[in-house]
């Protein structure tokens, strides 16, 4: 059994940066990945540019160098796999948490592969491995992905894109670009305004235009074969359709933190109990960093504003061991 100082569950930006404040500070460490490294950014679209600037992603003091002022998604996963390599961290991928366990006053964690014993342990798994359910009939069938890689698959097919966020409003744009007849359903009145600003123009004026067929204040709430069921403000609408993008969102595993111990709030943002000065949960020796803090609010945390979870966690471990 390996014995360590932390054991930080996720190898995304966030895990990645609490390895290096971790090794800096002297403190024997292992990154646990049930994936690829930095798994979330490689499940992004393909095509896709980050709102942030190059600078704000960079972790360890390495600068973060891109063709553009906003990198792109094959742009990131080379610099995050550099750093890793750079810090020579600590990292097993393709390794899944099954359980964890308080004993002796420490934690026994138990994976697909082995089993550790750490004093602490820090969350970074991020809100990108759970979708938002629509809870409809036919959600299930092979058609409907919660997920969007690359435009080509769609040529030429009858797509439905379910959201008016940034992840909608990409697989439209780029669907549609692609020779798909495109339809998006939107619960609200508009194209969400946090979309990227260079963005938004394009699909409000294809939706104008008519290139995009967009149905506000609506919703799906039935999937077929070749064809899904629309509740519009003109009332149900059937419409032909070969396959369905539902970009409704992601959220944190919520189970695995309950396994954990980590109380949420019982409202609807589910909030993660933490100490924003510390980051420590409401179990000592746990705690938690990225954006998996923001529960449900998940638009509130990203690389830039979360990096400083790191020097917050490793300073108070240090502080209790003093």
């Amino acid at each position: 059994m390996v014995h360590i100082d932390v054991l930080i569950i996720g190898a995304g930006p966030i895990g990645l940066t609490c390895g290096i404040e971790a090794g800096k500070a002297g403190l024997s460490y292992v990154i646990i990945e049930k994936g690829c490294l930095v798994n979330s950014l490689y499940n992004y679209p393909a095509n896709m540019t980050f709102f942030s600037t190059s600078e704000k992603l960079e972790i360890g003091d390495i600068p973060f160098v891109s063709i553009s002022l906003k990198p792109t998604r094959a742009e990131a996963l080379e610099y995050y796999r550099r750093a890793a390599i750079h810090y020579n961290l600590n990292i097993r991928l393709f390794e899944l948490v099954s359980k964890v366990s308080e004993t002796d006053g420490a934690f026994l964690i138990e994976t697909s592969k082995a089993s550790y014993f750490a004093k602490n342990i820090i969350v970074a798994t991020g809100f990108y491995d759970v979708p938002v359910k629509l809870d409809i009939p036919g959600e299930d069938l092979p058609k409907v992905s919660h997920y969007y890689k690359d435009p080509h698959y769609y040529a030429m097919q009858r797509v439905a894109v379910i959201g008016a966020g940034n992840s909608a409003v990409d697989a439209a744009l780029e669907t549609y670009r692609k020779s798909a007849e495109v339809t998006m359903i939107v619960k609200g009145d508009e194209i969400d305004s946090r979309v990227k600003y260079w963005v938004r123009p394009d699909i409000v004026n294809r939706i104008k235009e008519g290139s995009i067929k967009a149905y506000f204040n609506s919703r799906v709430t039935a999937i077929r074969e070749s064809e899904i069921d629309i509740e519009s403000t003109e009332g149900k609408i059937t419409i032909a359709n070969d396959f369905v993008l539902a970009m409704t969102g992601y959220r944190p595993n919520f189970n695995f933190l309950k396994h954990i111990g980590i109380n949420c709030s019982m409202d609807d943002r589910k909030l993660p109990s933490h100490n924003p000065d510390t980051m420590e949960t409401n179990i000592p020796g746990v705690y938690m960093a990225g954006v998996v803090c923001g529960g449900m609010d998940t638009h509130t945390y990203f690389i830039e504003n979360s990096r400083e979870h790191a020097v917050k966690i490793v300073n108070n471990i240090l502080e209790a061991e003093r």
